[in-house]
């Protein structure tokens, strides 16, 4: 059985097993090398962070963790100082958030972004404008998907904030995305909404690769499979979930037993 590495204070390795990482370098998303500051600040230094097709990956830690930084990074709207990102084997560091997302990088916000003054429809036909073979069944679909497509006519604006999560998740799903970069979808949701939440992502094709940056712990059990944990930038602790949620040290540092209450809120 795989296990937990401990940690020393500068971050250690990915304990992925080279089949995952042989994978991911045929047909997903590596990032290598990454290291991004701000002035004198590290914000974000790994070694490498792998996403092989299929995978449901969670990244947890503290505020200021450096695990929103990650995501933009993959996904090109934060462009890395330091590393090379591959996808589907090219080299694509270069690459801005369009490009990616059209190649099958698609992603949610820690704070929903939706055109206000567009209906629901709109927005999320602006999210997979680029598959034009079926130029309305996919946001048809995605907007019943997450439970709004009575809504459809309606603008965004008019939407509660749990809602407007939902059509973030909606234009994203709407690009048929490869690799789907999740930043704290719960945040902010109500019971009802975040059952709704698991119940799409859960039913996600296996295909599909998931990211999921979240501090709900229920909502990471439920999801994932493999869970990284960022510490200051560096990766404290990698593993399957259920041995990194075991872990003392991931427990008394990340959730609520000593650590930073806001790993877990």
């Amino acid at each position: 059985m795989r296990t937990v590495h401990r940690i020393d204070p500068d971050g250690v390795p990915s304990q992925r097993e080279p089949g995952d990482i042989d994978r991911a370098h045929g047909n997903g998303l590596v990032a290598t090398g990454l290291r991004h500051a701000y002035g004198q600040l590290t914000v974000l230094d790994l070694d490498t962070f792998t996403v092989a097709p299929g995978d449901r990956h969670a990244v947890i830690g503290p505020n200021g963790a450096g695990k929103s930084t990650l995501l933009n990074i993959l996904a090109g709207t934060t462009r890395t100082q330091t590393g090379t990102i591959t996808y589907n084997g090219q080299v694509v560091t270069r690459r801005g958030p369009a490009w990616r997302a059209r190649a099958g990088i698609g992603r949610t916000f820690q704070h929903p972004r939706v055109y206000p003054n567009l209906t629901l429809l709109d927005c999320v036909r602006m999210g997979g404008w680029h598959h034009r073979h079926q130029p309305e069944r996919t946001p048809l679909e995605a907007l019943d998907l997450v439970g709004l497509l009575g809504y459809a006519d309606y603008p965004a604006a008019a939407l509660s904030h749990g809602h407007r999560r939902m059509l973030d998740l909606a234009v994203a799903l709407a690009g048929q995305p490869r690799v789907l970069l999740l930043d704290e979808p719960a945040a902010g949701l109500t019971d009802t909404l975040t059952t709704r939440l698991l119940d799409i992502l859960g039913r996600l094709p296996g295909w599909m690769a998931v990211v999921l940056v979240e501090h709900h712990m229920d909502v990471v059990a439920a999801l994932a499979d493999w869970t990284t944990v960022l510490h200051h930038g560096h990766r404290h602790t990698d593993g399957p979930t259920d041995t990194v949620r075991a872990d003392p040290a991931v427990t008394a540092l990340y959730l609520g037993t000593g650590g930073d209450d806001a790993a877990h809120r």
